[in-house]
């Protein structure tokens, strides 16, 4: 029986890189149908502000069957995924970046794979050609999801996965402010891990930049794990238990008449710091309380202008 894979690719402000994808990915294509496989192109503009959308046209001039989604304006790259995964049919799909880091070649193999009987094929970064501060920064959060959400979570991280049919409907019916790629592994499934060598970036720039990483590393702590409610609580026991021992000295030494007005800088320090820890808690509550509003206010998670 002959199977149909599906890629979804986000784009944003992409136009340098698309005519060298789409070259790569005619390739993979035509290994594809030599095994018998079929490919459905997704691509999804989101609401780019260069000539990506003029690339994508051309792209579906030289392969009418591709499928061009543009969104009314830019809604962030996990939405633009998930706008594009909504039109998926294939009986297995993925997302790729248009960066051109993650190699497209890498698809043939996952799909051996996928034959293979794996539902999960991911890619895992063993190194990656980026600044010496993105890499620490990288580090530093793949060590905390690790640590308090997902404990056996890929070092590295990754970004390319081939997923089954299976998990779309879980996939496209997830919260709006989801990291994807760890929800997908938090599913369950037991993944087939790959190591590849990501690329370096040659053409334009990233818009990837510090706030959307701060994000995406609160979506991904907050979405996932209730550690940070527990760290809360158990920092205001602490509190709580030293300033009942700090209290009970202080009338422990009045009654013995040892009253002066020297601890006032302590008691200043004391008060400055409570309030800083319950303006800090205040926040992480707020965060959570500000998704659950997210949930329920039914705004649309991306809006799409027109489907070519």
């Amino acid at each position: 029986m002959k199977h149909k894979l599906s890629i979804v690719i986000p784009v944003y402000y992409n136009s340098e890189s698309l005519p060298h994808l789409f070259g790569e990915l005619q390739k993979v294509e035509s290994e594809l149908n030599r095994r018998d496989c079929a490919l459905e192109l997704i691509f999804v503009d989101d609401g780019s502000g260069d000539n990506s959308l003029a690339e994508l046209f051309q792209i579906k001039r030289t392969r009418p069957e591709t499928t061009v989604v543009k969104l009314a304006r830019n809604f962030g790259a996990v939405h633009a995924t998930k706008a594009g995964l909504s039109r998926v049919s294939g009986d297995c799909f993925l997302a790729l970046a248009a960066d051109l880091q993650d190699p497209p070649e890498l698809i043939i193999d996952a799909l051996e794979h996928w034959r293979g009987g794996s539902k999960f094929v991911l890619f895992a970064r063993r190194n990656r050609h980026d600044p010496p501060l993105s890499k620490f920064l990288a580090s530093m959060y793949y060590k905390l999801v690790r640590a308090m959400v997902v404990p056996h979570y890929p070092e590295g991280g990754y970004d390319l996965a081939l997923m089954d049919k299976i998990f779309l409907p879980y996939i496209v019916n997830s919260s709006k402010n989801v990291n994807t790629p760890l929800f997908a592994y938090w599913l369950g499934f037991t993944p087939t891990i790959v190591s590849y060598d990501r690329r370096e970036r040659k053409h334009g720039r990233s818009r990837w930049t510090f706030s959307k990483r701060l994000k995406f590393f609160i979506d991904s702590l907050l979405g996932f794990s209730v550690t940070p409610i527990r760290i809360i609580l158990l920092i205001g026991v602490f509190v709580s238990v030293m300033s009942m021992i700090y209290g009970f000295t202080i009338v422990l030494n009045a009654f013995r008449g040892h009253v002066d007005v020297q601890g006032f800088p302590t008691l200043a320090a004391l008060m400055s710091f409570l309030l800083g820890m319950i303006i800090i808690m205040l926040g992480i509550i707020g965060e959570y309380i500000w998704r659950i509003f997210d949930e329920v206010n039914k705004r649309p998670e991306s809006v799409i202008d027109e489907i070519y």
